[in-house]
């Protein structure tokens, strides 16, 4: 994942919000969010789900509690979900949450050339992994989160951005995101025919010129990925 999205109040992230039965911020939008910044995560079972504030970068500085730059773990690669020693080994079985957005950016990796991706039909809820640290000035609980992310899904992907793609959950699947934020659920195998489904999924793709201004500069097109 090329490091950017954004959020748009609009009746997808509406319908987003109804499904999952949280609320957003009274205006959600943020137009480009990069990382290191805040973002919103949802976490908790349907019993207890709710929305948190969190850093977009999963490892902290245990001092300042800011991102530590010395390790880029704003996206956690599926792959290394199953590595004992690897930094996303235990949120992903304990603390898994889901971050709303209505396009990401992708770079093909030219340096030069971006798409802005969305989904036609919906918004996305990007499959994610969150860690709590506690303020030990104020006693405060801080989040830190990651966006997952797989291999490329198909060869049209190849072209958009060829080293990965990332996990987006079907929302409209109940059984699906109630284990996804159920923290107790330990039974993370049967994640891995998710990471595998990812085909299909319809998604408008618009050229554009810099990552950090969205700015269009080619017609869209849709594929599936």
């Amino acid at each position: 994942m090329c490091g950017r999205f954004n959020v748009v109040d609009s009746p997808e992230v509406k319908d987003f919000c109804k499904k999952l039965g949280v609320r957003l911020a009274k205006n959600p939008t943020q137009l480009d969010i990069a990382p290191g910044s805040k973002i919103s995560i949802i976490r908790g079972n349907s019993a207890a789900r709710q929305i948190s504030e969190a850093t977009w970068w999963l490892l902290l500085d245990t001092k300042s509690l800011k991102p530590n730059y010395r390790y880029a773990s704003f996206n956690s690669r599926s792959d290394k979900l199953f590595v004992k020693n690897s930094i996303s080994y235990r949120p992903f079985r304990e603390s898994r949450c889901i971050i709303p957005g209505s396009a990401f950016i992708e770079g093909l990796g030219d340096k030069k050339t971006y798409h802005k991706i969305e989904l036609e039909t919906s918004a996305i809820a990007f499959g994610g992994l969150y860690k709590e640290h506690l303020n030990p000035i104020t006693g405060e609980i801080i989040y830190s989160a990651s966006i997952i992310t797989l291999p490329p899904s198909s060869p049209e992907w190849q072209k958009i951005h060829p080293k990965s793609i990332p996990l987006m959950i079907d929302y409209s699947d109940d059984q699906l995101v109630n284990l996804w934020l159920d923290p107790d659920f330990k039974v993370v195998t049967q994640f891995q025919s998710l990471f595998a489904e990812m085909g299909n999924r319809p998604m408008k793709v618009t050229r554009i010129g810099k990552a950090s201004q969205w700015n269009v500069v080619g017609d869209s097109f849709s594929i599936l990925a």
